[in-house]
């Protein structure tokens, strides 16, 4: 069972301490997912962020509200991205720019946040379209990916030209603090979360949140990827390292307690997924688009079906690179799948836990 911490949220502008030297502050969001959870890290000299929020609507404004009111007349001194979304890195070269501080990255989360943001509508390819074509997109939905074709740079500011790597395993210095980096997978190339023993809380980004779960997603640029691999690898990996009673501080919802709860929820949630994707390739052999009911149940929209053909695309190919599912072209050049595994029966007696799906905001 999990334990939320606090029973309210800070308001827009506002802030919390949930640690010792730890402030909690929110940011708002244009989609359903409405919010994204910041974090400031106090110094002796300053102050390190965590995520940046998005750069559209009322976040510079807020951010200026925070600066004035909550720094305690201390700069910031750095700033941090967990991963390169846009929610988690619009405001980064702003607030590299406005303190002239350093910005703190993995390497494979740098690198594709400057390629994401800068992606042009002309980049959309003919890998692109057999991408989608061999999912089981009609023409028009394919005419219409095009249209939409891009990156997210209309919703960030231009990222810092420069960064400082995090590598898993090395450790920042905060207020005479270790904050260990520890590097998830799956959601994102190299997702970088901060632990701190001293305070027992963990940073957890989108790798860990408590009421959603994050998109896994295969894209055009590399179809034959298999994130949810690396997904459940890095889950397990955290259950190995990370303490079951630390405090959580994710990027959505609110912060929590119990970790290994969670994290055991959450590879129940895939490893359902996965069975019942199973199940639907047993008579038939279906597309990857014929297969999105069996994973999203709630009606989707255009930009949500991409989402979830992403996600729907790395469960797929989870179980096509196990051996658990046979993959063949169509005489339409579509994908088809069918299960292959004999044990399938015996595994579909199996408990469902009711987990909402997560379609975060990737542009």
């Amino acid at each position: 069972m999990l334990e939320y911490q606090f029973e309210d949220v800070p308001a827009p502008g506002e802030v919390r301490e949930v640690a010792p030297g730890v402030l909690w502050l929110r940011m708002p969001l244009p989609m359903a997912l409405d919010h994204i959870n910041l974090y400031l890290l106090e110094d002796a000299d300053g102050w390190w962020v965590v995520d940046t929020g998005i750069a559209i609507g009322s976040t510079e404004e807020l951010w200026e509200q925070v600066f004035e009111q909550h720094l305690q007349g201390k700069p910031v001194k750095a700033v941090i991205s967990t991963h390169y979304h846009p929610d988690h890195t619009g405001m980064a070269g702003w607030l590299c720019e406005k303190w002239r501080v350093p910005f703190y990255m993995t390497q494979g989360e740098y690198l594709s946040g400057l390629s994401f943001s800068r992606m042009m509508p002309e980049h959309f390819s003919w890998t692109s379209e057999q991408h989608f074509h061999r999912a089981g997109y009609s023409a028009g939905q394919i005419a219409l990916a095009r249209e939409n074709f891009g990156g997210f740079g209309p919703y960030i500011k231009p990222m810092p030209t420069a960064y400082r790597r995090l590598e898993d395993g090395h450790a920042l210095t905060i207020n005479d603090r270790r904050w260990r980096i520890v590097v998830g997978r799956g959601h994102s190339p190299e997702h970088a979360c901060l632990y701190c023993g001293a305070l027992n809380v963990l940073i957890s980004g989108d790798q860990v949140i408590p009421r959603i779960t994050s998109n896994i997603s295969v894209m055009g640029g590399e179809p034959e990827a298999n994130p949810l691999k690396e997904w459940l690898y890095s889950l397990e990996r955290f259950l190995d390292t990370l303490p079951p009673d630390a405090l959580v501080l994710p990027a959505h919802n609110a912060p929590f307690r119990g970790l290994h709860v969670r994290l055991r929820q959450l590879i129940e949630h895939h490893e359902d997924h996965l069975l019942a994707l199973e199940e639907a390739c047993v008579d038939d052999e279906p597309m990857a688009m014929d297969l999105l009911p069996v994973l999203f149940k709630r009606e989707l929209d255009q930009q949500q079906v991409g989402l979830a053909l992403g996600e729907c695309i790395a469960h797929l190919n989870y179980l096509h690179q196990r051996g658990q599912l046979q993959r063949r072209l169509d005489g339409e050049g579509r994908y088809r799948y069918r299960s292959i595994d004999d044990t399938l029966p015996m595994r579909l007696r199996r408990q469902h836990h009711e987990v909402e799906d997560e379609v975060p905001i990737q542009v």
